[in-house]
């Protein structure tokens, strides 16, 4: 897929998030919603932003961080796993947790569980 037709497949994919715009950068094109950059499209590749809580979803699935060249790797952000790529709902869910990255001290807003973080289960 070409990089403006995975960005567009991206966009689609993420068509019922309110305030989402993308701009290029990195070779590549930054996510937003509204002024909070929680994701990256480069090279056919999707990343979200992670943080302690998130992070180890990604990395149970084999997932990488983002390392645009030799010399640069980007840890908070990890490539999302395909199959959560393809389906809207679970893709809007990810994205939820890499724009409003949940703490040991502060619930998510969207959180279904009041108990703690309903995270995205490792398959």
């Amino acid at each position: 897929m070409p990089n403006d037709s995975f960005k567009d497949f991206v966009l689609d994919q993420l068509g019922e998030m309110p305030e989402l715009t993308g701009k290029a950068m990195f070779g590549g094109y930054g996510l937003y919603h509204r002024a909070t950059f929680f994701g990256i499209i480069h090279k056919g590749r999707l990343y979200f932003k992670t943080n302690a809580l998130t992070q180890p979803a990604y990395a149970s699935r084999g997932m990488q961080p983002f390392h645009p060249n030799a010399k640069q790797t980007l840890r908070q952000y990890y490539e999302v796993p395909v199959d959560i790529l393809e389906d809207p709902q679970e893709l809007a869910a990810w994205a939820r947790y890499a724009v409003t990255l949940p703490t040991a001290q502060l619930p998510l807003p969207f959180s279904a569980t009041p108990q703690g973080y309903d995270l995205p289960a490792p398959m």
